[in-house]
């Protein structure tokens, strides 16, 4: 794949899985300096991946260690997205296998993220480190024609995780099924979730349903992006991370009680099933996402 300028190498990874087949793929180019915003697009729109990640010089002042510091893009197959965590992981991985795992650190529209590669049992998992998250209302009205657009009954939510949009990076309206069955039928209507997302800025809705006290299936429409649904979404991990420590929706864990650790399973209903492990530290608003990644010859 070319652009006008210069050949720009494209690579192909999946991240959150070590499976080719798993997972969600994301485009990288490591070396995207000298790439205009319509090159970058094109090959977004080109590869057709939720994402692609393109890596540039760092801005001064990034800080970091010489040749470990990057400016980070994602443009989905639409649009440039201001923060995005498989790309993320992608990129970090692809880092690693060419430069070796420890620190990274990017600049992102959204933040300074730092993130750590690690060699576990002779994989390769990244960790990336969010931006400082919030949590937001959302008014009954727009949670309405929420509902009215993935066609789900009010009395389908589970009561116990109210409707809230969660930034940690960019907003995610997060909704939670009360069964199994409401988050796997998931048949909605595009253009209507689509208008209300852009009118409130948000990147994907982060469905979930709670499988036991620390392990989750999310799914996440992603219309805005030009895809029905995003197979594993790091920042909608992030967001949602801190959205359960905003209600003290998950228990301490006695056996670290330095850290609470979520596991979210996302892509089993598209057949591209994928793991993102969510880190809380008390005194550190921020959350971690760990996933591992894995090179896609196409």
């Amino acid at each position: 794949m070319t652009t006008s300028a210069k050949e720009h190498e494209v690579l192909r990874y999946t991240a959150f899985s070590g499976d080719p087949g798993g997972g969600n793929r994301a485009g990288i180019v490591l070396d995207a300096n000298g790439m205009s915003d319509d090159a970058m697009l094109a090959v977004a729109a080109g590869l057709g991946y939720s994402e692609s990640a393109f890596l540039t010089a760092p801005p001064e002042g990034l800080g970091g260690r010489e040749g470990r510091a990057f400016r980070i893009r994602f443009f989905s197959p639409k649009a440039e997205v201001s923060f995005c965590g498989h790309a993320t992981v992608a990129a970090a991985v692809a880092l690693a296998e060419r430069i070796g795992p420890g620190e990274l650190l990017f600049a992102t529209s959204a933040g300074t993220v730092p993130v750590e590669v690690s060699e576990v049992d002779g994989e390769l998992r990244a960790t990336l480190t969010s931006v400082e998250p919030y949590i937001e209302e959302v008014t009954e009205a727009d949670l309405g024609e929420a509902l009215a657009a993935l066609d789900w009954p009010a009395a389908d939510l589970d009561p116990a995780f109210p409707p809230r949009i969660a930034f940690a990076g960019a907003r995610h309206l997060v909704l939670a099924a009360a069964t199994r069955e409401r988050l796997a039928a998931l048949a909605y209507d595009f253009a209507r979730l689509e208008a209300l997302m852009h009118r409130l800025d948000l990147t994907t809705v982060q469905l979930v349903w709670r499988e036991s006290d620390t392990v989750f299936a999310v799914r996440d429409p992603f219309p805005v992006g030009g895809v029905v649904e995003d197979p594993a979404t790091g920042a909608a991990a992030a967001a949602f991370g801190a959205y359960v420590r905003e209600f003290g929706l998950v228990p301490d864990n006695p056996d670290a009680p330095d850290a609470t650790v979520l596991t979210l399973r996302q892509g089993e209903d598209l057949g591209r099933p994928g793991t993102l492990t969510v880190t809380l530290r008390p005194g550190d608003p921020r959350v971690r996402v760990t996933g591992t990644g894995t090179r896609v010859e196409e």
